[in-house]
């Protein structure tokens, strides 16, 4: 048996880890250490569950900076010639660097949704997994994709979009190249995903067929919805319906589904999610940089829905900082209702940790208590002095790196640098790949 011993006198005390799991947390005299036990010195650190990233763009990172004055629709529509550029090669280091700062903030757990496939060449989502295994993090693989180009009434031009079929024959054939197989360890890193785009870059039979697809090989759905203003006048306009109605009639509502940002939803549509069990990624600062709007997270969390945090493509959040969009969301949520106690900080750090968690349909992870996955954080906090509520002080406070983190008892991140990955060597990497991008 592995034994893993977080020593730390602060929040929330000492961890065990014991083979991958948490095996006890607080009091010192529990978690004596034993012969043969890796013990980790956490004193002056404040230990949190590893951060769950619930929506990604992990290939963005190569376009930042661009279009930041435009709306979603016109942002979208000036860099998809661009992102149609794209080799699986330039994908794979943008995602190296993004996961690696990923990690350095504090995540153990990303969902990278990924719709630009040129050429329909699906070797792109392995370059993807590639990445996340180097660095260590867990993946959650979103095959995204759209079919609807603009000879056909949709948003995307149409050189990047897909056939129908290929991306349901594509879905399916990576889904099982990630699938576990028989007599084989566990692999818990990467998992897949059935990720159609949005209800403006696909047809009708690509979400349902996907719906069915997911369901058949037992996989989540996840999608964007009720981003923008513009989305729902598009789709009342197509359909004479609002978003949600066009999902939901297509199979798009459940507790295996969660949607990116769900920002204008109405009192009844907040209802029927929570009701559901469907998720939400909540992006306050993408959100914020392209004037989408204020998602309704005070509601939604009454209503019952799982509501996680996602820090979106690094061309609308170039921070990509999960940490920082708690202190985000905290200030959303308030400014929303004009209310400061509308979301408290160890609310905020819920979304993060097992919010997110919970729309990825895991209640094993985000939780900092035994029998979870050992996916910890430890935060240096000795700025913070003797306070009365470390939590707040934590997620109020500066953004930060972390310090040490683990994914399933594996130490990711030592003293603030990465165990697995030399992270300038990525960095100059996504550089290049940027530049030969642009050029």
């Amino acid at each position: 048996m592995s034994r893993t011993v977080l020593r730390n006198s602060r929040h929330p005390g000492d961890v065990v880890i014991e083979d991958g799991l948490i095996a006890a947390v607080g009091g010192g005299a529990a978690t004596a250490p034993r012969a043969g036990d890796h013990v980790v010195d956490c004193e002056g650190g404040i230990v949190t569950a590893g951060l769950v990233n619930t929506h990604h763009h992990l290939y963005q990172w190569l376009t930042r900076g661009r279009a930041h004055t435009c709306t979603l629709f016109e942002w979208l529509t000036e860099l998809y010639p661009v992102w149609a550029r794209m080799r699986p090669e330039d994908v794979g280091a943008a995602a190296l660097r993004g996961i690696a700062e990923l990690a350095l903030s504090g995540v153990t757990t990303l969902s990278d949704h990924h719709y630009v496939v040129p050429h329909g060449d699906d070797s792109v989502f392995d370059a993807i997994a590639e990445a996340a295994r180097t660095v260590g993090t867990r993946l959650y693989l979103s095959r995204g994709s759209m079919d609807l180009g603009q000879s056909r009434g949709g948003l995307p031009p149409d050189e990047v979009v897909e056939d129908t079929g290929a991306i349901l024959a594509s879905t399916e054939a990576v889904a099982r190249r990630y699938a576990p197989r028989p007599g084989e360890p566990f692999d818990d890193l990467v998992h897949v995903v059935v990720a159609p785009c949005s209800p403006f870059s696909v047809t009708p039979e690509l979400m349902a067929e996907s719906a069915r697809l997911a369901r058949r090989l037992g996989l989540r759905l996840h999608t964007h919805l009720a981003e923008t203003l513009d989305e729902e006048r598009d789709a009342l306009d197509r359909f004479g319906s609002r978003p949600l109605d066009v999902v939901e009639e297509l199979g798009w509502l459940g507790d295996d589904v969660w949607f990116a940002h769900g920002i204008h939803l109405d009192d009844a549509e907040v209802k029927r999610i929570g009701a559901a069990g469907t998720g939400v990624a909540h992006c306050p600062s993408s959100n914020g940089r392209l004037g989408a709007g204020l998602c309704r997270v005070r509601d939604l969390l009454d209503a019952g829905a799982p509501v996680g945090l996602g820090v979106d493509g690094p061309a609308s959040g170039e921070p990509s900082d999960l940490f920082g969009e708690m202190r985000q969301a905290l200030y959303v949520a308030r400014l929303r209702s004009l209310c400061p106690s509308a979301l408290s900080p160890g609310e905020a750090l819920q979304l993060a940790t097992s919010g997110g968690a919970r729309c990825l349909g895991r209640p094993d992870l985000g939780r900092l208590e035994p029998g979870a996955v050992a996916d910890v954080a430890v935060w240096p906090a000795d700025d913070l002095g003797d306070i009365e509520d470390p939590v707040a002080a934590l997620v109020l406070g500066p953004t930060r790196r972390v310090r040490h983190l683990f994914v399933r008892g594996a130490q990711v991140v030592e003293e603030s640098r990465l165990t697995t990955l030399d992270i300038e060597t990525a960095r100059q990497r996504a550089i290049a790949a940027a530049k030969e991008l642009w050029s």
